[in-house]
């Protein structure tokens, strides 16, 4: 045969290849934008490398804290679960949905609140999200927005993972707050988010050597959880500081636990 046949069989066989791999969905973390109100905002969405778009899979909204606001769109996913993934990312088979917060910011004002959720839509419709597998975690400042969020979003989210996050201003931040509770009819702000949380799953996790949010605010939000009967696990680390994140995202039962959750049941 002549080489002019065997160079045609070869362009064939690469035009072949080419929609092959266009139609490939790229994986880990990958670089998306939003717009809020005019404003564009930059985010990040992990896509596991086994993903295939046949079917619904889990996904995790993670809210960071106060040290990784800004807006480049990739600091916050250098600590907490973003960390944990890269360190073991056969341990996490979702999709992980990471808005950032701009300096100045908290996760519990208007906006805020939007970029999180508007961030979070579009990474289900994007990556066949499972409505009923959806999850919400944060630490620290992140902590009090995931308490925040999941009290503005009845029976959206399967399950919440606040991560050494609390409900009242520690006394060294006093514009850190849980946003509901700014009116002063309500006298217990703890009791009242436990009737919000209702019977949402919830594991919590904090360091009783916590010097940034005292422990005291996990301490008093398991109670009230309890006496409401909700369905709620409570972690505490002995002589851990603020970085409680770092052993709570490897807790080897905390992927399993999240995934068993489904607001089918």
């Amino acid at each position: 045969m002549s080489c002019r046949f065997f160079l045609a069989l070869a362009c064939i066989a690469v035009l072949g290849a080419v929609p092959a791999r266009a139609s490939r969905v790229q994986t880990g973390f990958l670089d998306r934008t939003i717009e809020i109100s005019g404003i564009a905002y930059r985010y990040q969405v992990y896509v596991p490398a086994g993903y295939r778009s046949k079917k619904s899979w889990p996904v995790i909204l993670f809210l960071h804290g106060a040290g990784e606001r800004g807006s480049d769109g990739l600091l916050q996913t250098d600590v907490g679960i973003g960390h944990a993934i890269r360190q073991n990312p056969s341990r996490f088979p979702l999709i992980v949905v990471f808005p950032q917060c701009p300096l100045g910011k908290i996760w519990g004002e208007p906006d805020m609140q939007s970029l999180a959720i508007d961030a979070l839509d579009a990474a289900i419709r994007e990556f066949h999200g499972d409505r009923s597998h959806i999850y919400l975690t944060g630490l620290s400042m992140g902590g009090f927005g995931t308490w925040e969020t999941a009290a503005r979003n009845p029976g959206r989210f399967a399950a919440i993972v606040p991560v050494c996050g609390g409900v009242q201003p520690p006394k060294d931040w006093p514009q850190l707050r849980v946003t509901l509770f700014d009116d002063p009819k309500i006298t217990d702000p703890f009791a009242d988010l436990a009737r919000k949380i209702g019977n949402t799953p919830v594991w919590m996790f904090h360091g009783d050597a916590d010097q940034a949010v005292p422990v005291e605010q996990s301490r008093q939000m398991a109670t009230a959880l309890k006496a409401a009967g909700a369905n709620v696990k409570y972690t505490e680390y002995a002589g851990v500081d603020h970085n409680s994140w770092d052993k709570a995202y490897t807790e080897p039962e905390l992927m399993p636990w999240l995934l068993a959750q489904s607001l089918n049941r």
